[in-house]
Parts: structure tokens; sequence; C-alpha cells
């Protein structure tokens, strides 16, 4: 072989890059070479058999191995980039601690540009491998994850404090907080100066991101919409690798598509999020109703204003008869109303609570209880004596759910958006038929009226036609062998519905296959479709959400 022909073969030169990844497939090539050699100088034909060669080295090389490793990384990615056992493991599971699915290396940023050089080094491969976040692992069917591709783990950018953090702009009432930050920090942050976000989730130990990437809702959202309603400007890296930042009035189309956009567009390493002034007290309050219709009718009547200066706060629940009362009883409720609580619940099978806060920004404000509670209550149709109301501080209301991990655990939760005109259908088909009669659920039941005016129409979130719907959780937590039990009560609320011509829609939806993902997205899904090809169109980003994988 001369000289010529090292100098100007294109596929050795690219093998050259899988010698050096691959030493002992490397090896083999040298063998192959020097028999190649001997071939050749027996005869003047073109060269076929390095050919050959060079590509059972290569498959030598990627049998079994995923494009994540087969092609070639930045150097500045070397020692960041892991592959070791306990890498992989730790993000083949998540918080559902149902779906396990290995990634073929976990990525540790230490800025954002390492980020970008992951998704452009993905971009530029022959065949592209998949690229998940993981804010803090708290997807519940495998959401996060990315079978043989790479998943970054945000918690490096947060942990070494090589993110853009949480900058508070007191003067403009808003924040500029890293997409890996987690909403706790987010509070502590902003209470420091006496501000806080307008719309939370009730669960504060998520990252930014991962709300933003699907809508972010809890008791606030009636009233100032889902946290996707309360964003004034993105930084996404597109699916080229590209850093841009977005708003309603820079480059629209991203920031709509990226808001409730299940990762498919960008990752968002930095959002502007609204602040208001943070409330010194927060007067929070339980009723307990035993009649479905006077409890969705009181929610109602907050949910559309009519009962103005109520509520800054809305959320409703069921309480099952499972026995004992559970600790969210047992931790507000003073101990001599508990047993007339479960004797209540035991009579009717379930009750509902209406869950209220009003926010004061006056220290001085006990006084005020006993006064404006009964005012608040006093055409509602809870039963009456079975209502409790408590003084506490913005922070500790909004850190009410405490951040709890157990491995042994799984939690199969289903998240469903109702149509009101079918609310009454899903309460005897549903909860008295399916819930009650079965007498599994070991976890809260909420449920609660948004309001589809607060959503922003532009924004990838799917929610249904009508002005008001119903948000309904099943947080079921089960053990490592039973957890099917709650996924095939699930599937029974699904199929009712179903049959009975109820839309409900899914929220943080859970489909496989992409005639799933196009009734789910009905209207918008042209629009989704389109997007999604402009700005990720190799359909590199979130493979664990199962939309694009196939296509």
């Amino acid at each position: 072989m001369t000289d010529y022909k090292w100098r100007h073969s294109p596929l050795l030169s690219s093998s050259l890059i899988i010698i050096i990844l691959e030493p002992y497939p490397t090896f083999i090539f040298l063998i192959f070479f020097k028999i190649n050699n001997k071939i050749m100088a027996k005869s003047r034909s073109t060269p076929i058999h390095l050919i050959v060669m060079l590509l059972v080295t290569y498959f030598l090389c990627t049998v079994g191995k995923s494009n994540a490793l087969a092609c070639p990384l930045p150097p500045e990615l070397a020692t960041k980039l892991h592959v070791d056992q306990v890498a992989v493991d730790s993000a083949s599971s998540d918080y559902g601690n149902i779906v396990h699915s290995k990634p073929a290396a976990v990525l540790y940023p230490s800025s954002i540009e390492d980020i970008q050089r992951l998704v452009r080094s993905s971009y530029n491969c022959p065949i592209p491998f998949g690229i998940s976040v993981r804010g803090n692992g708290h997807s519940v069917n495998g959401q996060d994850m990315a079978r043989d591709g790479v998943v970054v783990d945000m918690k490096s950018l947060r942990e070494n404090k090589h993110g853009i953090r949480i900058r508070v702009y007191k003067n403009h009432v808003f924040a500029d907080v890293g997409g890996e930050q987690l909403w706790i920090d987010v509070l502590h942050t902003t209470a420091a100066q006496g501000l806080s976000p307008v719309s939370w989730t009730d669960f504060l130990y998520l990252s930014v991101g991962g709300t933003l990437s699907n809508a972010g809702i809890s008791g606030q959202t009636f009233l100032h919409g889902p946290q996707i309603s309360n964003v004034y400007e993105l930084d996404v890296i597109t699916g080229n690798g590209e850093l841009v930042t977005c708003s309603k009035r820079n480059n629209s189309d991203l920031f709509d598509s990226v808001l409730g956009g299940l990762g498919q567009f960008g990752i968002i390493t930095r959002a502007r999020i609204a602040l208001r002034s943070a409330p010194a007290k927060v007067r929070w309050s339980r009723a307990f109703y035993s009649n479905f219709s006077g409890f969705i009718r009181d929610q109602e009547r907050i949910a559309r204003g009519s009962q103005r200066d109520v509520a800054n706060y809305l959320e409703g629940s069921l309480v099952l008869d499972n026995g004992t009362p559970t600790e969210w009883i047992t931790s507000f409720f003073p101990p001599a109303l508990l047993p007339r609580i479960m004797s209540l619940v035991k009579k009717h099978g379930i009750i509902y609570c209406l869950e209220l806060t009003k926010y004061y920004f006056l220290d001085d404000i006990a006084s005020e209880i006993d006064q404006d509670l009964q005012q608040v209550f006093k055409d509602f149709a809870h039963v009456p004596g079975f209502i409790d109301a408590k003084f506490v501080s913005h922070q500790d209301f909004l850190t009410r759910v405490p951040n709890v991990e157990n491995e042994s655990l799984t939690h199969p939760w289903q998240n469903l958006f109702i149509p009101k005109s079918r609310i009454s259908d899903f309460n005897s088909g549903v909860l008295r038929e399916i819930v009650l009669k079965r007498n599994i659920t070991t976890g809260p039941v909420l449920f609660y009226p948004l309001n589809r005016h607060k959503w922003d129409a532009k924004s990838s979130a799917v929610i249904p036609d009508e002005e008001i719907f119903y948000t309904t959780s099943f947080l079921h937590t089960g053990g490592i062998d039973n957890w099917q039990v709650y996924d095939d009560q699930n599937k029974a609320v699904v199929r009712f519905c179903e049959e009975a011509g109820i839309k409900i829609v899914k929220y943080l939806a859970d489909y496989t296959t992409i005639e799933e993902w196009i009734k789910h997205f009905g209207s918008k899904w042209t629009t989704f479709r389109e997007r999604k090809a402009q700005y990720d169109p190799k359909n590199i980003l979130s493979p664990g959400q199962k939309i694009f994988n196939g296509i």
C-alpha cells in the first residue's frame, strides 16, 4: 500500500477514531492490515479487502454498544462522562421505581457548555444517541431515562455550584434560576429577600427545568395559572447544541414549545420566574364534606372568583376508610377531633376535604382567625363542626410535604385532568365504583378545579377544552412486588372514562406509542411535530418520553 492510499482513504481516516477509542479492536485491525498488505502485494485490484477489514473492525467496536460510546466525544468530557456501574445504575431508575432502563453513560457536567458539547456530539454522530436530563429523578414512568444513550445528571451543576444558580432582581420582581435548581432552594433564596414565586408545586424537591417541561401545578394554579404561565424568559439548549434565549418577544415559537413540551425541544438551563411579595403568615384551613355536589360547588365558587379574597390556595382531596387516620389527618387536626373524623369516614366510605389558605402580610393577626374563618365558611356546605384552621409561616406551609426517599417502595401514580361537565360521572363511576370498592388506595388522592383561561394556549401543555376542569391525582405507594394492583386500578379508571365518553387528559402522561401521543395532543399535534423537526430534527432529546423514538 502506498502513502497516497493512507492519506486519501476517508474510510480509513474515520476508522482511526474508532481505533483510538477501542484498544482491543486495534489489535485486530493491525492483524487484518498485515494480511491485507500481503494480498495487495499480489494484486493490482482496488483495496476491497481493506474496506471489508474496516467494516469488520467497526462492527467489533460497536456491536452490543450504544452510539454514545461509538461516536467521538470532546476531550473536555473525558472526566465527566461516567460508564461505571454505580453511575449507570443511578440513572436506571426513578422515583416511580417501576421502569428500569440503563443508559450507556451518565454525564456530570460542570458547566452549561458541557451539555452543549454532548448534544453537539450526538447531533454530529452518524447515528445520534438519545440524551435525557435528570433534575432530581422524580419522574415515575421512566421519562428521564435514556436507554443506551446518555443521562445528564444536573445535580452536579447544582451541588458544585457551576450552574446559573438563583439570582433575585428585587427591583424588577423576578428571579433568574438555573434549570438544575430545586424549587425548595428557590423558596429559601427568594424568601430571604421578602419575595416568592406566585405558583408552586406541592412537593418542592423538584427541579425548575423539570416542572416547566410539564406544567407545574398546585393549589395556587386556579388563581395564577401553572408555573409555565409565570415565566418571562428561558435559556434553552436545542437539539443541535445551540444555546438560545427565548421569550414571548424573541424566539417565541421555541419559548411556547418548551413550556410543557416534555423536554422534546430543548434543555432548560435558565428560567426567569415571576415573583411577588411573600406573606408574613398563612391561615391554613380544612373542612370536611360528606356530599360530593356541595364539595365541588364550593370549590368552583372559589375558583370562579365569586368568593373574592377568600383563598390564595385551593385544593381538595379524598379521605378513604382505610381503618386508621393517615399522617395527613393526624398532623393537622387536634387529637380530640380524630375519632369523629374516622367515624364520619366509616359512615360514608368517602369524605371530601376542602383545603384553603389565605395570605396575610401583617405579623399580629392571630386574633382575626375565628371571626374571619366563620365568615369564609358561612354559606358553605361542609359538615358542621368538621372544620379547623391554624396560622403558619409561608415557608412552613410551602414545605408541608417532606422529602422522603425509600428505594424499597414504588409509586405507580396517576394524574388526570377531567372536564367539569363530567365530574359527577367520574365521582360515581371512578371514586365510588372503582376506588372505594377496591379499597387499595394507600396514598393521597387530590381533587380540585383549575381555570383554563389561566393557561397559555400557545404552550405545549394539553388540557381539557372546558373553562373549568378538575385535576385528580392518585398518589399510590406500594412495595416492589405489589405495584401491579395499583397499576391495574389506574388502567381501570382510564378504561371506564373511555367507555363512558369522559374526555380525560393525562397529566405527566406515560404513553408508549405514537398513535397514543397523537390522540393525546389532538389539535396541537401538527404544531408539536413540526417544531420537533425544527428544534430537534434528529430526535435526540428526552427519549424516555417515548414520543418520537420510532420515527
